[in-house]
């Protein structure tokens, strides 16, 4: 049995104030993991900003500093943290030995390339890999399911070519992966037969939402429904505008609150323009973890999550930790990411999407048993200290 471990965290690909899944992964297991073992996370400096934002301590960081280059540009930026990731990989001292762990905390090139180039140095260490989403079929786009098109979706073209390169590094030399739901499994085949594929859907610190709920106990309810993610094609924004309008023809008074940022915020400001929606909903844009967030969830009836393409997804969960049942269109990921609590219509459907919120505000019965299956899930399955210790259990 081994009793000791170095955890050495990879984590240039972030990127933004805002905090991905996989940030909030890496931080948070972190955070529990630095409570046995010694952690060092290498990254640039708004990931260092995005670390000390949300409290992690007790690990070391290491500043693989790219600053200079945000002032080029996106693209530019993104291949100068991926060449001086790969320079620092080849500099990089370690112990060859299984009790050394590196984590390469998303596919981006940033993470992966030196996580590869450390392994292939050091024969002996365990690589974990994470493959937090697989890209859409360009000509589909962020959409499952979706119709075929002749031209391909851009985004979705960018993020396939990204992740093609990477796939048969993590194939050949990861010794395990990390994938957010069941169905990623079978991206790794090799590997999953091998038992070495972990589903890591994410967690919940319930003890602030404990801590947050005993303080301030029950709140008015305020808003009909919460939706919390990136403001981006995949999570299906513009769609719940057009679906809040249909509310709003039956409710007039319903109010949904926003949280949020991404590429499509204009987008969006623009459709709730359109649709004459402004007293209707509001736009919170990204907000940080702690007392203003808990206190939205604590006034919201429901969340909504309209992804119409994933891998899963944990801000609902957070949601849901409020005694917030919640609805989505029925992905694959989701059948075994949200099994109860989370009411499934069929992909694209808007207004089957627009009647079950109806059914959930109008039917107390309903709600309170999809609320009930919401929060015993959320308490039994994700809880962030359980998750590190089959992480732990595994790598022994």
């Amino acid at each position: 049995m081994i009793d000791s471990f170095r955890f050495h965290i990879i984590s240039m690909s972030t990127y933004g104030v805002g905090l991905s899944g996989g940030d909030r992964i890496f931080i948070e297991l972190s955070r529990r993991i630095a409570k046995k073992y010694p952690v060092s996370v290498y990254l640039w400096e708004e990931g260092l900003n995005i670390c000390k934002r949300e409290k992690l301590v007790n690990v070391k960081f290491i500043i693989w500093s790219a600053k200079f280059w945000s002032n080029f540009g996106f693209f530019i930026n993104y291949f100068a943290r991926m060449l001086i990731a790969i320079i620092h990989a080849f500099k990089l001292k370690l112990d060859n030995s299984s009790t050394t762990v590196v984590y390469s905390a998303s596919e981006f090139w940033q993470d992966s390339l030196p996580a590869v180039i450390l392994k292939l140095r050091y024969p002996k260490i365990q690589w974990i890999a994470a493959w937090y989403m697989s890209a859409p079929n360009p000509f589909r786009g962020f959409r499952e399911n979706g119709r075929f098109r002749l031209v391909p979706d851009i985004r979705a073209l960018a993020y396939w070519a990204v992740q093609q390169p990477v796939k048969p590094l993590i194939k050949k030399f990861a010794d395990t992966v990390f994938v957010t739901s069941e169905p990623d499994k079978s991206q790794f085949t090799r590997l999953n037969k091998l038992g070495q594929i972990m589903v890591i859907k994410g967690g919940v610190d319930l003890d602030k939402v404990n801590l947050f709920q005993k303080k301030l106990g029950n709140l008015p309810k305020v808003y009909d429904a919460v939706f919390q993610g990136r403001f981006h094609p995949q999570k299906g924004v513009i769609e719940l505008i057009e679906i809040w309008k249909m509310i709003v023809a039956k409710k007039p008074e319903a109010k949904l609150a926003m949280i949020g940022d991404g590429p499509l915020i204009n987008n969006v400001r623009l459709k709730i323009k359109d649709l004459r929606l402004e007293k209707n909903i509001r736009l919170f844009g990204y907000v940080f973890d702690g007392s203003e967030k808990y206190r939205i969830f604590s006034q919201s009836k429901i969340v909504v999550h309209p992804a119409i393409y994933d891998s899963g997804g944990m801000a609902a969960a957070e949601a849901m930790a409020f005694g917030l049942p919640g609805i989505a269109f029925d992905l694959e990921a989701l059948k075994t990411y949200y099994p109860k609590g989370m009411i499934k219509v069929p992909i694209g459907d808007l207004k089957a999407f627009s009647e079950g919120i109806e059914q959930l505000l109008a039917d107390k019965k309903f709600y309170q048993k999809i609320q009930k299956k919401a929060t015993g899930l959320v308490y039994d399955y994700w809880n962030w200290d359980s998750v590190v210790k089959r992480i732990l259990k595994k790598l022994k």
